[in-house]
């Protein structure tokens, strides 16, 4: 049993529109190679924190992880645009080489 994801889930219990929790519980399934739970949570947080810069990357590798390119060009132009408007040309950066990468 996974001692640091229980943690995140009872922790989501009593913050359940938590995106960072989400976002955690997400990145340690990743971890695990359990997917499509990890697919579930990041897209929950995508769906009700659509702001949350750091989700758009991750998404975007786990999606081009399971071979889902257009998906992830989709995700990675989408967090561009988010991560712009929230001033995180960090993350922009970061973003904006992975759709490059994907689309050579």
């Amino acid at each position: 049993m996974n001692l640091r994801l229980d943690k995140l889930k009872e922790m989501e219990r009593q913050k359940p529109d938590d995106a960072f929790i989400k976002f955690a519980i997400a990145q340690e399934h990743v971890g695990m190679n359990n997917d499509a739970e990890a697919l579930k949570y990041f897209t929950a947080v995508l769906q009700n924190h659509p702001q949350y810069v750091p989700v758009y990357y991750q998404l975007g590798k786990l999606h081009e992880r399971l071979n889902q390119l257009p998906q992830a060009i989709d995700i990675y132009s989408k967090g561009i645009i988010v991560a712009r408007t929230a001033n995180d040309l960090k993350t922009a950066g970061e973003l904006n080489e992975a759709l490059m990468l994907l689309e050579e």
